[in-house]
This record gives structure tokens, C-alpha cells and sequence, in this order.
């Protein structure tokens, strides 16, 4: 069972949305504006939250930015906006998933497990990894969720530690763009901008840059890898 809010103003959409998940067991509530929206995950813990774009008060884009502020809850986007650009973008903006209307409640089912599946870690009942994965100076904790870098701590977002434990898993190992978008993203779809900008930042905390790597190297029109300084 998972805490969901949706922020949907369509009254018929917004019920049966409710209706769903709550016959699925999750806990719902429901608002029909961004700062509703706002308020009630700044005064009550969700799971997962489920916005809309096409908001009354507030566009969706500019509330998930909102939302970002103030927490990491997961983001999953529904609209009927279907430009690829703005996916992109809405995605580089902090959502974990995004669903175009019209959509069937399994298909809304089935992204909500992946993607609560990834910010709890694991699937439920999943053997927890017995020690921390190590290459060179960097340690990363999938049971606890925690990195370092030459013993210091690393402030990653969700997004940022998934990837890097997921390719600290192959050390070495050129890992193509589509599995990267498939696994950490669970997207069968998007542009490289996305791996871009998530690489860049977390670039930024391990010390190094794009032109002068030292644990992150991009093969260009290949994938990527991770592995120790030499």
C-alpha cells in the first residue's frame, strides 16, 4: 500500500483515479490545484504524487518545479500532452515517469510499482545487498542509500544515486543509453539529453567534468562506464 495525492482538476478523471487506487489499497487524497497541492505535501507524507499539467491556477511544470523544492517524493506525470521535448524537460525538472491520456489504470499500475519500487529501494521481500559496492575511492550503500567519495559523504538526489549504483554494478562496463533510460529511468523512450544533464550534475559532486573525467567516462554514441581512476 502507498500514500498517493492526485492533482487532477477533471472531476470525472480525478474520481476514477481515486476510485482505482483505492480499490488497488493505496491510501488517496485528492486536490484539484497546485497549491493545494503544494500544502498537502508540505503538511502530510506521500508515497507518490500524481499531477496533472493542465492545472487551473498553476501550470504542472511550474509546480513540479515547486514541488522539488520542498521535497523528493516521487513525481508521475499524467497529461495529454504528448510533445517530446517537454517530456524531456518535464523529466530533467525532477518527474520519475510521465503518462500521456488516455491510459488504462493497469498501465498507471504498472509505472506506480516501478517507480515506488526504485525510491524504496527494491522490490518487496528482495535479499538487501550484504555489503557496500566499492570502485576506487567511491562507496555506494544500496540498502542504506548512501555514497562516498574518498570517505566523505556525497548529497545525490534519488535520481543521481541511482545511477551511479547502477553502473558502480558493472564497474568497467560500457552501459548503452537505452538500458540506462530502461532501468534507472524505467523509460522505453527519451532523448539524451536526460542522461546528460543527470550526468553532468553528479560529475559535478564526484569532482570532475565531461573533459577531464575521472570516474564517469562517456563513449560517444555508445554508453557510458564507470570505473577507478587510473
Amino acid at each position: 500500500m502507498a500514500r498517493v495525492l492526485v492533482v487532477e482538476d477533471d472531476q470525472f478523471v480525478r474520481s476514477a483515479l481515486i476510485r482505482h487506487l483505492t480499490e488497488a489499497g493505496h491510501a488517496v487524497r485528492s486536490v484539484g490545484t497546485a497549491l493545494e497541492a503544494l500544502r498537502e505535501v508540505a503538511h502530510v507524507g506521500f508515497d507518490l504524487v500524481v499531477l496533472d499539467l493542465g492545472l487551473p491556477d498553476l501550470d504542472g511544470g511550474e509546480a513540479l518545479k515547486m514541488l522539488r523544492g520542498i521535497t523528493d517524493v516521487p513525481v508521475i506525470i499524467a497529461t495529454a500532452r504528448d510533445d517530446e521535448a517537454e517530456i524531456v524537460r518535464l523529466l530533467n525538472d525532477g518527474a520519475d515517469d510521465y503518462l500521456t491520456k488516455p491510459f488504462s489504470v493497469e498501465h498507471l499500475s504498472a509505472r506506480m510499482a516501478a517507480v515506488l519500487r526504485r525510491s524504496r529501494g527494491g522490490a518487496p521481500g528482495a535479499e538487501p545487498p550484504s555489503r557496500a559496492t566499492r570502485v576506487g575511492g567511491l562507496s555506494i550503500d544500496p540498502l542504506r542509500r548512501q555514497a562516498e567519495l574518498d570517505g566523505v559523504a556525497l548529497d545525490l538526489t534519488r535520481r543521481e544515486f541511482d545511477l551511479l549504483a547502477f553502473l558502480a554494478e558493472r564497474p568497467g562496463v560500457v552501459v548503452p543509453r537505452k538500458e540506462l533510460l530502461a532501468e534507472v529511468w524505467q523509460q522505453s523512450y527519451g532523448d539524451d539529453q536526460t542522461i546528460d544533464v543527470h550526468l553532468s550534475w553528479l560529475r559535478r559532486k564526484l569532482g570532475e567534468t565531461a573533459a577531464r573525467p575521472r570516474y564517469l567516462h562517456t563513449l560517444r554514441g555508445v554508453g557510458v562506464k564507470l570505473e577507478p581512476p587510473r
